[in-house]
């Protein structure tokens, strides 16, 4: 059987490379260079889905088109800054982390929203949360973004840590792989 061709809506080579490991059965690759869309939805999900659906009109037409949005719920920010991570994590966003928990709870999770639409514009989508909290200080030279103080439920080290095999089995992005794998079967 032929590997199903899917275009990621995205031009960062890293997210290519990642979702290429939880796919492995699938041909994937990027967008070519262009602009994209911005990403101002209220969810996760309208990000993923606006992201596919732009992927839908750029890509081959025999091509399916996934997508994704993902971030950092912290209990102490009331689920900030959750759809906004990205912008807010420019600079210096571990230090960001660890000063907005200070002296509050330290809960939260990563959270990963993925669409897939089909060359007939069937959408299928996968959620994935990973619950955790904040570490006292980084730890771990692995991973990226807030991975150096994010520790998951269950585990006293942070995801940089535990390294790029835990992450490929237990992050967001692979909880929610799994779930949108499970809707297409």
């Amino acid at each position: 059987m032929e590997a199903l061709r899917v275009v990621l809506a995205t031009q960062n080579p890293g997210k290519v490379a990642e979702l290429a490991e939880l796919f492995p059965d699938w041909s994937l690759e990027g967008l070519p260079p262009g602009d994209l869309p911005h990403e101002d939805g209220e969810t996760y999900l309208d990000n993923a889905r606006l992201k596919a659906r732009y992927g839908r009109l750029v890509a081959p037409p025999e091509a399916w088109v996934l997508a994704d949005d993902s971030g950092l719920e912290l209990d102490a920010l009331e689920g900030g800054p959750g759809v906004l991570t990205a912008r807010w994590a420019e600079g210096r966003h571990v230090e960001k982390a660890l000063a907005a928990v200070e002296g509050r709870t330290r809960t939260g999770r990563y959270v990963c929203e993925l669409v897939l639409l089909s060359p007939d514009r069937r959408e299928v989508r996968g959620t994935g949360v990973l619950e955790g909290r904040v570490a006292e200080r980084a730890s771990g030279a692995g991973g990226f973004g807030f991975d150096p103080v994010f520790v998951p439920r269950g585990h006293d080290r942070t995801v940089a840590d535990l390294g790029d095999d835990w992450k490929r089995e237990h992050s967001h992005r692979a909880l929610a792989a799994q779930a949108l794998l499970d809707a297409l079967r």
